[in-house]
Protein backbone atom coordinates (compact mmCIF):
# COMPACT_ATOMS: atom_id res chain seq x y z
CA UNK A 1 0.00 0.00 0.00
CA UNK A 2 1.36 3.26 -0.99
CA UNK A 3 1.97 5.91 1.75
CA UNK A 4 2.61 9.66 1.15
CA UNK A 5 4.79 11.96 3.74
CA UNK A 6 6.73 14.98 3.77
CA UNK A 7 10.62 14.32 4.44
CA UNK A 8 12.47 17.37 4.95
CA UNK A 9 10.73 19.42 2.76
CA UNK A 10 9.96 16.66 0.36
CA UNK A 11 6.98 14.78 -1.39
CA UNK A 12 8.05 10.97 -0.46
CA UNK A 13 5.75 8.01 -1.68
CA UNK A 14 6.81 4.76 -0.32
CA UNK A 15 4.98 1.16 -0.73
CA UNK A 16 5.82 -0.92 2.06
CA UNK A 17 3.57 -2.75 4.45
CA UNK A 18 1.54 -0.38 7.02
CA UNK A 19 3.54 -2.20 10.19
CA UNK A 20 7.25 -1.46 8.66
CA UNK A 21 9.27 0.92 11.10
CA UNK A 22 9.47 4.13 9.84
CA UNK A 23 12.84 3.69 10.81
CA UNK A 24 13.58 1.21 7.73
CA UNK A 25 11.77 3.04 5.55
CA UNK A 26 14.32 6.16 6.02
CA UNK A 27 17.17 4.10 6.23
CA UNK A 28 16.26 1.51 3.61
CA UNK A 29 13.94 2.66 1.03
CA UNK A 30 14.54 6.49 1.21
CA UNK A 31 18.24 6.10 1.93
CA UNK A 32 18.19 8.69 5.27
CA UNK A 33 21.23 7.51 7.11
CA UNK A 34 21.18 9.69 9.76
CA UNK A 35 18.17 8.28 12.12
CA UNK A 36 19.97 5.35 14.01
CA UNK A 37 19.23 1.72 15.08
CA UNK A 38 19.79 1.32 19.00
CA UNK A 39 17.61 -0.22 20.28
CA UNK A 40 14.44 -1.15 18.54
CA UNK A 41 12.36 -0.51 21.53
CA UNK A 42 12.55 3.34 22.03
CA UNK A 43 14.58 3.19 24.91
CA UNK A 44 17.90 4.65 24.00
CA UNK A 45 16.60 7.83 21.48
CA UNK A 46 19.29 6.94 18.50
CA UNK A 47 16.53 6.82 16.26
CA UNK A 48 14.74 10.53 16.77
CA UNK A 49 12.97 12.07 13.83
CA UNK A 50 10.55 14.92 14.32
CA UNK A 51 7.18 13.93 13.30
CA UNK A 52 4.79 16.87 12.60
CA UNK A 53 7.03 18.90 14.79
CA UNK A 54 7.04 15.87 18.10
CA UNK A 55 10.09 14.05 18.80
CA UNK A 56 9.18 10.38 17.98
CA UNK A 57 11.33 6.92 17.92
CA UNK A 58 11.17 5.78 14.74
CA UNK A 59 11.92 2.28 15.34
CA UNK A 60 8.66 1.74 16.70
CA UNK A 61 6.60 4.40 14.24
CA UNK A 62 4.67 2.46 11.76
CA UNK A 63 5.18 4.24 8.33
CA UNK A 64 1.14 4.15 8.54
CA UNK A 65 1.19 6.48 11.26
CA UNK A 66 3.40 8.77 9.37
CA UNK A 67 0.66 8.92 6.67
CA UNK A 68 0.32 12.70 5.48
CA UNK A 69 2.55 14.00 7.76
CA UNK A 70 5.75 15.68 7.94
CA UNK A 71 9.00 14.46 8.61
CA UNK A 72 12.05 15.83 9.97
CA UNK A 73 15.29 14.02 9.84
CA UNK A 74 19.35 14.47 10.60
CA UNK A 75 19.69 15.51 6.84
CA UNK A 76 16.81 17.87 7.08
CA UNK A 77 17.38 19.76 10.29
CA UNK A 78 19.83 22.03 7.95
CA UNK A 79 20.91 21.80 4.67
CA UNK A 80 24.73 23.27 5.19
CA UNK A 81 24.88 21.97 8.74
CA UNK A 82 24.17 25.61 10.28
CA UNK A 83 21.08 24.87 12.68
CA UNK A 84 22.55 26.27 15.60
CA UNK A 85 22.56 22.97 17.61
CA UNK A 86 24.55 21.37 15.15
CA UNK A 87 27.05 24.46 15.01
CA UNK A 88 27.34 23.96 18.85
CA UNK A 89 27.16 20.50 18.92
CA UNK A 90 30.60 20.93 16.90
CA UNK A 91 31.53 23.59 18.95
CA UNK A 92 31.94 22.55 21.92
CA UNK A 93 32.66 18.91 20.17
CA UNK A 94 29.91 17.23 22.17
CA UNK A 95 30.21 13.43 20.35
CA UNK A 96 32.92 11.08 22.03
CA UNK A 97 31.70 7.53 20.02
CA UNK A 98 29.41 9.83 18.11
CA UNK A 99 26.19 7.20 17.96
CA UNK A 100 23.59 8.57 19.46
CA UNK A 101 24.33 11.80 18.71
CA UNK A 102 21.81 12.19 15.46
CA UNK A 103 19.04 11.28 18.23
CA UNK A 104 20.56 13.95 20.60
CA UNK A 105 20.34 16.42 18.57
CA UNK A 106 16.74 15.91 16.93
CA UNK A 107 15.86 16.03 20.79
CA UNK A 108 17.80 19.18 21.36
CA UNK A 109 16.62 20.79 18.17
CA UNK A 110 12.97 19.92 19.18
CA UNK A 111 13.32 21.41 22.53
CA UNK A 112 14.94 24.43 21.82
CA UNK A 113 11.49 24.86 18.98
CA UNK A 114 9.07 24.96 21.79
CA UNK A 115 11.56 26.22 24.92
CA UNK A 116 13.68 28.81 23.54
CA UNK A 117 16.04 29.29 26.84
CA UNK A 118 15.49 26.32 28.57
CA UNK A 119 16.87 25.42 32.38
CA UNK A 120 18.83 22.80 33.62
CA UNK A 121 16.11 21.26 34.34
CA UNK A 122 14.01 21.31 31.42
CA UNK A 123 16.95 20.32 29.28
CA UNK A 124 17.36 17.35 31.44
CA UNK A 125 13.75 16.63 31.13
CA UNK A 126 13.82 16.74 27.41
CA UNK A 127 17.24 14.77 27.01
CA UNK A 128 16.57 12.30 29.21
CA UNK A 129 15.17 9.26 26.54
CA UNK A 130 18.44 9.71 24.64
CA UNK A 131 21.45 7.34 26.21
CA UNK A 132 24.97 8.14 25.45
CA UNK A 133 27.01 5.25 26.31
CA UNK A 134 30.55 7.05 26.68
CA UNK A 135 28.81 9.63 29.21
CA UNK A 136 28.84 12.92 27.43
CA UNK A 137 25.78 14.42 29.09
CA UNK A 138 27.48 17.34 30.55
CA UNK A 139 28.97 18.23 27.26
CA UNK A 140 24.90 17.88 25.97
CA UNK A 141 24.06 20.21 28.41
CA UNK A 142 26.57 22.39 27.83
CA UNK A 143 26.12 22.01 23.60
CA UNK A 144 22.07 22.87 24.59
CA UNK A 145 22.73 26.42 26.17
CA UNK A 146 25.09 26.66 23.24
CA UNK A 147 22.57 26.43 20.86
CA UNK A 148 19.77 28.05 22.45
CA UNK A 149 22.22 30.80 22.76
CA UNK A 150 23.06 30.58 19.24
CA UNK A 151 19.31 30.57 17.86
CA UNK A 152 18.79 33.78 19.80
CA UNK A 153 21.57 35.97 18.23
CA UNK A 154 20.56 34.43 14.87
CA UNK A 155 17.13 35.36 15.62
CA UNK A 156 18.28 39.15 17.04
CA UNK A 157 20.16 39.42 13.91
CA UNK A 158 17.51 38.45 11.61
CA UNK A 159 14.85 41.02 13.38
CA UNK A 160 18.24 43.85 13.09
CA UNK A 161 18.51 42.92 9.29
CA UNK A 162 14.25 43.44 8.61
CA UNK A 163 14.02 46.78 10.74
CA UNK A 164 16.94 47.95 8.87
CA UNK A 165 15.25 46.87 5.41
CA UNK A 166 12.25 48.17 6.31
CA UNK A 167 13.38 51.78 7.20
Amino acid sequence: MPFKFTVNGRAATVDVPPDMPLLWVLRDVLDLKGTKFGCGMALCGCCTIHLDGEPTRACITQVSDAHGKHIITLEGLSPDNSHPVQLAWRELDVPQCGYCQAGQIMSCAALLAKTPNPTDAQIDEAMSGNLCRCGTYLRIRQAVHKAAALASNHAEHAAELVATTNA
